[in-house]
């Protein structure tokens, strides 16, 4: 069944199992809505028409100001650790429209960022600017392309209203569509209130849509949680294999499909450099580069003691028993990681000798502040014979020409290198580029960034300035979370 703009009836699924979770609300007006960007891959995997989402219709559909009939959004309640400290939050700017089914069966979350106040919203004004959720954009699409799980952007509407923050901006909404947006902030929410029954219900609903072969273990929560554990070590180690500096790991976003949520202060490495920062608000490193791992063990220790009162009535055996689940995370997360450096160093049929190789490397990469991107692609060149390209990023060149030569030694594979280590990234200078132009309404910055980072292994002739580091003069990057 479809609407006037083409669009899937929502349902209401979350709201309907978690109503104390759910406070229904109303996306506010837009004055002069125009849609900016549309994503029209991710419309047709979710059975949407894009010709019809550009009509009045399907803009409205977009901001959630003209919904199909029997549409139910919400703003969802959670809770979160945020840089260490709880605090009782939920969607203060944002709306779950509701649940469609795309193609292949699987339901996806319809949500919007900057619709405007809602209850949670603790003095902010609930909008977003044009910038930030464009940002968003690229980066997700980026990220999709690399295959790391993550919530998709499906467009970015202008609103034609301003929005303060340090100067006036133009305000936009995003549309972004997740396998859903239960987070472990969620569950501490429920569990900090004391209603086990309603945290049951909350696990319940989590396994069914996200992990349901935990269903039918002899203890299904317990189950539950290793597999968010599982998912959580898988994901962080392949945002440390591309360089991904999250810049906000508090607990409210930590997805429990495992995700990849909230691009507000995030960035890509450019020179290797494990205590990279780049969130303005993050002062003392607590989410740098190199403590992503760690963030995220603390995380998933928050979202063990949340779900307690299910693992055991025993609070002693329960405790055993979460501890040990949380144990496999540190074991999960290097294996992915040891995988995902072999795949890297074109490796993938050696067992331990490349895990020490790849630490050496990490070393070297950081004394001579190389670039993280660029290196691996002219370390494949180096594979093919080449090796004055790579050899040309490194100060310390008697000890690099030695750690060549033992890797050479392995025989690695350039081509299997290609295939895994991306040539495009949306590099923080070309991001800076592209959002600039598009608030002055220029979007050929945007779209060739995106048309380049959506093909991010393919090396294209005429691409060469988005292979290339930031220039000189660009200076210390700083992102901000746009609120």
């Amino acid at each position: 069944m479809t609407t006037a703009a083409g669009v899937a009836t929502l349902e209401s699924r979350f709201a309907t199992a978690l109503p104390e979770l759910a406070v229904a609300w109303q996306a506010a007006d837009c004055p002069a809505p125009r849609l900016t960007v549309l994503n029209e891959p991710l419309a047709a995997e979710l059975g949407l028409d894009p010709e019809q989402l550009r009509t009045d219709d399907g803009v409205g559909l977009l901001t959630g100001t003209r919904l199909p009939p029997g549409a139910n959004p919400v703003a969802q309640a959670y809770a979160g650790h945020q840089f260490g400290g709880f605090t009782r939050l939920g969607d203060g700017r944002a709306l779950l429209l509701g649940e469609v089914s795309d193609r292949q069966g699987r339901l996806r979350d319809v949500h919007l960022k900057g619709s405007g106040r809602t209850p949670f919203a603790r003095g902010g004004d609930g909008l977003a600017a044009l910038g930030p959720m464009l940002r968003e954009y690229v980066v997700s699409e980026a990220m999709h392309a690399l295959g790391i799980p993550t919530t998709r952007s499906l467009a970015v509407v202008a609103t034609g209203r301003d929005v303060h923050r340090e100067t006036m901006l133009p305000g936009a909404v995003l549309t972004r569509v997740a396998s859903s947006h239960l987070r472990v902030g969620s569950f501490q929410l429920v569990q900090a209130a004391g209603e086990v029954d309603l945290l049951r219900r909350l696990a319940d609903h989590a396994i069914q849509r996200h992990h349901p072969a935990a269903a039918a273990d002899a203890q299904p929560y317990l189950a539950f949680y290793r597999a968010v554990v599982a998912a959580q070590a898988d994901l962080v180690a392949r945002w440390m294999s591309v360089g991904f500096v999250h810049g906000v790991m508090n607990t409210d976003n930590m997805t429990i499909s495992g995700e990849t949520i909230d691009y507000g202060p995030c960035a890509f490495l450019e020179a290797f450099d494990p205590a990279t920062v780049f969130s303005s608000i993050d002062q003392g490193g607590r989410y740098a580069y190199a403590n992503q791992p760690a963030a995220a063990e603390w995380n998933l220790a928050r979202f063990g003691e949340a779900l307690l009162p299910l693992l055991d009535e025993d609070p002693d055996r329960a405790v055993d028993l979460a501890s040990a689940a949380l144990g496999s995370f540190r074991p999960a997360y290097d294996d992915a990681r040891s995988r995902a450096l072999r795949a890297k160093l074109g490796l993938t049929g050696h067992a331990s000798a490349p895990d020490a190789l790849a630490d050496t490397l990490l070393d070297l990469l950081e004394r001579s502040h190389v670039d993280h991107t660029s290196f691996w692609r002219h370390l494949a060149t180096a594979a093919r014979g080449d090796s004055g390209p790579v050899r040309a990023l490194f100060l310390d060149l008697e000890a690099f020409d030695a750690w060549l030569a033992g890797w050479r030694a392995l025989g690695p594979d350039p081509d299997a290198m290609d295939r895994v280590n991306p040539l495009y990234l949306p590099r923080n200078h070309l991001v800076e580029e592209a959002l600039a132009a598009a608030t002055e309404d220029d979007l050929a910055p945007l779209e060739a960034l995106l048309d380049a980072v959506r093909r991010p292994f393919d090396e294209r002739p005429g691409l060469e300035r988005f292979a290339a580091p930031a220039p000189a003069d660009f200076g210390r990057y700083r992102t901000f979370c746009g609120t």
